[in-house]
């Protein structure tokens, strides 16, 4: 029986849940099931989320956020921010313990964790009892110590270089 594999893609560069979408494709050329459950990240017009709708049933995309945390102007209280969280968590954990799934797809947990919104321990817990065979994958900046020395595969995506740094927006099909 294959060993599922517990991958993290951390760091600030871009790519992190790209590459989580990548290993997501494959899987589903291979008629393997993957859940991502996006943690922070609130429901848009995305192109990945529009190709998630396109790869169903194979691939379910869960959006539950409530946007990006301390950003200037952005109004949502904290307490709110971490309801969301938790009820991705639940979700998350939902999807682990069923056995049902081949891959899950924790995007942008690191953050969460490291922001206080997810109870740091609850997570290893729960990746410790995960079904032998499931791969997770999680991804975000910030990963924790503690989730590095867990996992089978690190990824760190680091920035030499990007258009946002010059004043450029966000391109389609790019960067969402």
């Amino acid at each position: 029986m294959p060993k599922g594999l517990i991958i993290v893609y951390t760091g600030d560069g871009k790519g992190k849940t790209s590459a989580a979408l990548g290993t997501a494709l494959r899987a589903c050329g291979h008629n393997m099931h993957v859940s991502m459950i996006q943690f922070v990240k609130s429901p848009t017009d995305s192109g990945e989320e529009r190709a998630a709708e396109l790869l169903k049933p194979g691939f379910e995309m869960i959006t539950t956020g409530r946007g990006f945390v301390n950003i200037p102007g952005h109004t949502v209280p904290l307490p709110d921010h971490k309801k969301a969280a938790e009820d991705a968590f639940d979700l998350a954990r939902q999807r682990i313990s069923s056995g049902y799934w081949d891959i899950v797809i924790l995007d942008e947990i690191n953050v969460a964790v490291d922001l206080g919104l997810i109870d740091r321990e609850e997570l290893l817990e729960n990746l410790k009892n995960k079904p032998k065979k499931l791969h997770v994958i999680l991804t975000g900046r910030n990963a924790h110590p503690d989730l590095i020395a867990m996992a089978d595969i690190v990824t760190e995506m680091r920035s030499l270089k990007h258009p946002y740094d010059a004043g450029v927006a966000a391109q389609k099909g790019i960067d969402f």
